[in-house]
């Protein structure tokens, strides 16, 4: 059985910084990291990170966001810096074609 547990999420002032978590198991981690859906807004990749831990970002996190794995590889991190109000939504962790029910950041004075 597949479950996800995200944690991590919460408010932040413009320039802040948050890490969310995310638990995995029951899947294969080949492939897993993070989409987000802003408010009225489709769902957009944010980055991944492969078992052999190769990384990728969209342009709009690259430099400010970093994607890990880490405790017994089960465990996929997202650390934020530099958190912009476009940042604001929620966020998904994936593992392969299995989805968390998201968890939500929002960043506003």
């Amino acid at each position: 059985q597949v479950e996800f547990v995200e944690s991590g999420g919460g408010s932040v002032q413009p320039g802040g910084s948050l890490k969310l978590s995310c638990v995995v198991t029951g899947v294969n981690m080949y492939a897993t990291g993070w989409y987000r859906q802003a408010p009225g807004k489709e769902r957009e990749y944010v980055a991944s990170i492969t078992d052999t831990t190769w990384e990728d970002y969209s342009e709009a996190v690259k430099g400010r966001f970093t994607i890990s794995r880490g405790g017994t590889r089960n465990t996929i991190y997202l650390s934020m810096t530099n958190l912009t109000p476009e940042d604001t939504g929620v966020y998904y962790c994936f593992a392969m074609d299995s989805w968390g029910k998201g968890i939500l950041v929002t960043v506003a004075s």
